[in-house]
């Protein structure tokens, strides 16, 4: 119990302020407030003064004294009857009139039940001191702070609703073709439910994609125009490519892939004109007529050898001799073929 007045504000002894941008409402810590004290508040705050549950009242910007049946003296006294607290409690609350980012995410379904996983970003303020009212009177306060997150708590279901509303009967692929219609459905209905709790909506942001990495991947793909089949085999070949397989050309391209031969896809050429005045081109399924190869020539060579015989009176000299020891191999040949060579030709006997 403080014997003395005080000022009652927001700002810490550093000057900061306890209202950040993610606190939509402060619940003053100290409740024994004697008479005379003074009440401040900033240009961007509301203030509730409220004393055993019932609201006194609800100031705009300024200082205002607090007028309270006990006085200071008398007000310790009385304490002492009370165990040191003051029986006459007051709480002052503080509403920020400040614009604030709440975020909301969330799961949804698609028509082929596929997971689309959704990001709603919406820009939320109190305007008036109506709407502080309702803001201390119907959202319960989480220690001394009202965060930007306890707000997407509550509004949670309401933005999922809206966003199944449109996205359980529409293809997967064809989400983002009404996303100006769910963003305007969920700004009805975000409006509606918030304006109960004296929350102001300003704008609205709503981004829907597949769960899945994959199916984001595919998606991709198709916007360029390529068929179901097409995205899937590019979707592989870049996957294969991301992981150093040589084969990932010919999967995009959808053709085999051999070992040992080429690692670049190939693609069928058209086929080239016919020559002027000449054949006409074979048609699709035909096959061109080649003419019929001559067979190859054999290359002229030395002529065949007549029979020979071994003549009467040579010797064989195709061993060396051994002459004192010594081979002489290198002068045996050049004599034989000395001898063959002054020999005549053997005539045949006649058979008689």
């Amino acid at each position: 119990m403080a014997l003395t007045r005080q000022v009652v504000s927001t700002l810490n002894a550093d000057g900061t302020d306890v209202m950040g941008p993610t606190v939509l409402a402060f619940h003053y810590p100290d409740q024994n407030l004697v008479s005379g004290s003074l009440l401040t508040v900033e240009a961007n705050h509301f203030a509730v003064l409220k004393s055993r549950g019932a609201v006194l009242g609800v100031y705009d910007t300024g200082q205002y004294p607090i007028q309270t049946p006990d006085k200071p003296l008398l007000g310790s006294f009385v304490s002492g009857f009370f165990g040191g607290q003051s029986p006459w409690q007051y709480e002052v609350l503080y509403v920020n009139r400040a614009k604030l980012l709440v975020r909301s995410t969330g799961l949804a379904t698609s028509a082929e039940m596929a997971e689309m996983s959704y990001q709603v970003e919406y820009y939320v303020h109190v305007d008036t001191k109506e709407g502080a009212l309702k803001l201390t009177t119907h959202m319960p306060f989480a220690k001394h702070f009202i965060g930007t997150d306890e707000v997407a708590g509550y509004a949670g279901p309401v933005v999922e609703q809206a966003i199944n509303q449109v996205v359980q009967v529409t293809p997967m692929e064809k989400i983002n073709e009404h996303i100006h219609e769910i963003v305007e459905l969920v700004k009805e209905h975000l409006a509606t439910f918030l304006g109960v709790y004296g929350i102001t909506l300003n704008d609205a942001k709503v981004l829907i994609l597949p769960k899945d990495e994959r199916m984001r991947e595919l998606i991709s793909l198709r916007a360029f125009g390529l068929s179901e089949l097409d995205a899937v085999r590019y979707y592989v070949a870049l996957k294969m490519a991301e992981r150093g397989l040589v084969s990932a050309p010919n999967v995009a391209v959808g053709e085999p892939f051999f070992i040992g031969g080429t690692t670049m896809g190939t693609l069928p050429l058209p086929r080239a004109p016919g020559p002027p005045g000449g054949a006409p081109p074979p048609k699709d399924g035909q096959r061109t007529p080649t003419p019929p190869r001559a067979a190859p020539s054999a290359p002229p060579g030395p002529a065949a050898p007549g029979p020979w015989r071994k003549p009467h009176g040579i010797e064989n000299h195709s061993q060396p001799r051994r002459c004192g020891g010594t081979r002489q191999a290198g002068a045996v040949q050049p004599v034989l073929r000395l001898g063959l060579q002054l020999l005549p030709p053997r005539e045949p006997a006649a058979r008689g």
